[in-house]
């Protein structure tokens, strides 16, 4: 509505390995262990970030479950991300859009998001094995690795200002926001699903995944298996 639109990319399927090899660098509970062999099936998925204009659309629509807010955050343009929401308002935004369109719109699963992030690499990051702030939006004060240290914005820019997609055609993958999955949170991959499904087996766990890091975070966060809760 109003000239906005949502840009969706097919990803095909595929296997891959998702999290990180075992380090004696890194602890034994380390939360991106043990690396493990999953297969996606194909689904698409936006090929940027939710733009505050994407998301001022869907949340004037029906509500389904929750009302949500039109300007979550004042911070930034139409073309920036939309910050400040919830699990619960992620999930509210995709129900809206299945109830408009007619189509199944759901948070990615955590498998998915980062088989869509790695696109078919295995380095740390979509782009290679290091990151700077030239390549995405992260606390540059901070180093990673040998890498000088960089800009820190100090907020969050418009999506897609690096041009720099991944070779499944996404962008900002890394760093400038947090974002979503479906899944609850666990310690480990000990027993996590091999299909790509959602891991959401304990129904007392509230806690959920985000993923790629954002703008104010060290750049060790933003990489491909970075999770946190």
């Amino acid at each position: 509505g109003n000239g906005v639109t949502l840009e969706m990319l097919v990803i095909p399927g595929g296997t891959f390995l998702m999290g990180s090899p075992k380090s004696k660098a890194k602890s034994a509970s380390a939360n991106d262990e043990p690396q493990h062999s999953v297969t996606v099936q194909p689904f698409l998925i936006g090929k940027y970030p939710i733009t505050k204009a994407q998301w001022k659309e869907v949340a004037s629509l029906p509500e389904v479950r929750q009302n949500l807010k039109l300007r979550p955050s004042r911070c930034g343009g139409k073309s920036h991300p939309v910050t400040e929401v919830s699990w619960y308002d992620a999930v509210e935004f995709c129900d809206r859009l299945s109830q408009k369109t007619g189509c199944e719109y759901r948070l990615p699963t955590e498998a998915e998001w980062e088989y869509a992030c790695r696109a078919g690499t295995t380095t740390p990051f979509h782009f290679g094995e290091t990151i700077t702030t030239e390549l995405a939006n992260y606390d540059g004060s901070c180093r990673y690795h040998s890498e000088p240290k960089g800009i820190s914005r100090g907020k969050t820019i418009p999506v897609g200002s690096f041009q720099l997609a991944n070779d499944f055609g996404l962008f900002d993958m890394h760093g400038n926001i947090w974002e979503w999955c479906l899944d609850y949170w666990h310690d480990n991959y000990d027993n996590a699903p091999i299909n790509g499904s959602a891991w959401v087996a304990s129904s007392q766990n509230q806690t959920r995944v985000i993923r790629g890091g954002s703008w104010r975070n060290e750049p060790r966060l933003c990489s491909s298996t970075s999770r946190l809760k």
